[in-house]
Order: C-alpha cells, then sequence, then structure tokens
C-alpha cells in the first residue's frame, strides 16, 4: 500500500508496531515527544522535528533569522504540550554548499534566541552537504513523572480547552502567497510562540487529562486525543478563538470564515482536555500568565469522531481535516 493512501499516520502506526519498548522507555512513538525514565521522580523529553525547503518553508517568504526562531519554536512546542522543561537541543542541517555563510549563522543565531528565552543551550549537532536546506531539531526537556502529561488521558465529560487563537498561522501563509509580507497573521505564521510556560503551568497544578499542541489543525491534533484515548468529541464553532486580525483578512480568502481556524495547523497553540470542574481553576491561570484560554467543546462517548456543532446547534461539515505529508 501506498503512503499516499495510508497517510503519515498510518505511516507513523506501522513504524509504532515494530519498535517495541525498551527498559527506561515511559512513553514510545506516538506522543508529542517519547518520554524516558530520569530519576526516581522525573522523566525526560525528547522530540525531533524535521523542516525541509519546499515542503515546510519557503526561502521566499522567510528570512534565515525568522526560520531559525520557528525551527526551534516548534519543538519547544512539543515539550510544552507534555507540560515539560525544555534543557538543551541538537541541530543538524543538510544544506547547499553555495549558501552563504552568513545566512546559515543568521539560521542558527535565530534558533539559538528563540531557545535562550526558556533558558535552553544548543548543544551539539551535524552538518552535511544537501541539494536543498534540510533542518532537524532535537529538544530534551524534563518534567516530574507525575505531571507528565500525554494524549491518552482525555475522558467522556472532559471539557476541550485551546490556548490563543486558532487559524493566524494558516492565514498568514495564504497572506504571504499572495504577496503580503505584514500582519499579525503573518508574523504568527513566520514566528510562532511556543507555550512553554503555559503548558508547565497546566501540567504543575493538574488540570489537564490530555494535552497536544497544533501543528496540523484542530480537527487532526484533536483526533489524536480521541484515538489515543478512545472517546469522541464535540467542537462548538461560535466559541473558537479567532482574532481582531483574522477576522478582519479571512473573508478576503476564505467564504467559509472557520475552515482554516479547524484545519489550517501550524497554530503551536496548547489543545487539551480538563474535568468538568477546573474551568474556574483554568480562567485564573489564563488571568495570571496574560494568555486566553478558551473552552471550545466537550469530550463525549466513545466513537474517535470530531463533530462540529454550528450556531444553529447542526452538524457544521468540514472535508478538510488538516495537514498531511503524504496524503494528497
Amino acid at each position: 500500500m501506498k503512503l499516499s493512501e495510508i497517510g503519515e499516520f498510518g505511516l507513523i502506526k506501522a513504524i509504532s508496531a515494530t519498535t517495541g519498548k525498551g527498559k527506561g522507555v515511559v512513553m514510545g512513538v506516538g506522543d508529542d515527544a517519547a518520554v524516558l525514565t530520569s530519576s526516581p521522580d522525573k522523566v525526560f523529553l525528547i522530540t525531533t522535528d524535521l523542516l525541509l525547503e519546499g515542503v515546510h518553508f519557503s526561502l521566499e517568504f522567510t528570512d534565515y533569522h525568522s526560520l531559525g526562531r520557528k525551527a526551534a519554536g516548534v519543538n519547544l512546542s512539543d515539550i510544552a504540550a507534555c507540560g515539560g522543561k525544555p534543557t538543551a537541543f541538537l541541530v543538524s542541517l543538510a544544506i547547499p554548499p553555495e549558501t552563504d555563510a552568513a545566512s546559515v549563522k543568521a539560521l542558527y543565531k535565530g534558533m539559538v534566541e528563540q531557545a535562550r528565552t526558556y533558558g535552553v543551550s544548543l548543544v551539539g549537532g551535524d552538518t552535511s552537504r544537501g541539494e536543498t536546506l534540510m533542518i532537524s531539531v532535537t529538544f530534551i526537556g524534563e518534567v516530574e513523572e507525575r505531571n507528565c502529561v500525554y494524549r491518552h488521558g482525555a475522558q467522556e465529560g472532559d471539557r476541550i480547552f485551546v490556548t490563543g487563537t486558532l487559524g493566524d498561522s494558516a492565514l498568514g501563509l495564504k497572506m504571504l502567497k499572495k504577496g503580503v509580507k505584514e500582519g499579525d497573521p503573518v508574523r504568527r505564521h513566520l514566528d510562532p510562540t511556543p507555550r512553554v510556560r503555559e503548558g508547565g503551568e497546566i501540567a504543575r497544578r493538574g488540570l489537564a487529562t490530555a494535552m497536544i499542541d497544533i501543528s496540523d489543525g484542530l480537527i487532526a491534533d484533536l483526533g489524536h486525543i480521541l484515538e489515543a484515548s478512545g472517546v469522541g468529541a464535540e467542537i462548538h464553532l461560535p466559541k473558537l478563538p479567532l482574532s481582531a486580525s483574522y477576522r478582519k483578512h479571512i473573508n478576503a480568502y476564505y467564504k467559509n470564515p472557520y475552515l482554516l481556524a479547524l484545519a489550517g495547523g501550524e497554530d503551536y497553540e496548547l489543545l487539551f482536555t480538563a474535568p468538568e470542574g477546573r474551568p474556574e481553576a483554568i480562567k485564573k491561570l489564563a488571568d495570571e500568565l496574560g494568555t486566553p484560554i478558551t473552552m471550545i467543546g466537550e469530550i463525549v462517548e466513545a466513537s474517535s469522531e470530531v463533530t462540529i456543532v454550528g450556531p444553529d446547534g447542526r452538524k457544521f461539515p468540514v472535508e478538510q481535516r488538516g495537514h498531511d505529508h503524504f496524503k494528497t
């Protein structure tokens, strides 16, 4: 069967079936980060992402410094989704030899600058010749084992929350492709903010039963939680947090103003589930951090399906479910 038929996540399932679970492995393939035993009360978090020119980014739209910041940011987001604290990172590059050295220096400066915001240092990596630019970033983090948040803990009756706003990054990419190079959506796409503080506090305060970062789109990433937890979900369309800039610009690109918020991807916000009695504690955390956290739906009986409920209470059809590298 071809990868275009099974898709990215079908491939991941096939790979995970061959890996097993060695000594010291708490969680292997299938979550935002691998979780390894560290000490009697802590675990290591290890995550890696690959960014390939022409697939994940275009140098027509971004500069090397911003690209470096984003390369570090998307990995920091995975650590945040487990409730962890990042501690170190490594970078491997494949890069065309005709690339200007100053550009490579700017790339690393962006990565190091982003990482230092969270007290993290670059500790190693590798370089190689390549036909196009390829960036592989690996972050290491840690968290108290009792606080580590996975994808598989959602339960019927839980409420569904999301940090920040949705759809801005995907709208920013559409704007860039139309020649628009400024504005908040463009900034959100080129330089996303990983929610490290938010993820750490959500975990430390025991607010979440399951958590993931939004990289492939709200519906797709919520689907990962549902599949891992064996539950279903209802999302209420009017509750989706949409920024003022998104509302201002979206109608110039899409008739359906909710599409990118549901399936656009690369928001790198945190999506999490919490027991019914936690909204007040979550509101308090949002006020303390100055980060909006919005309840957008609830977990329902087992089905592994996401149902979107429109303003009129009827099911809202969405054909596009999110990003998949292999499916057309």
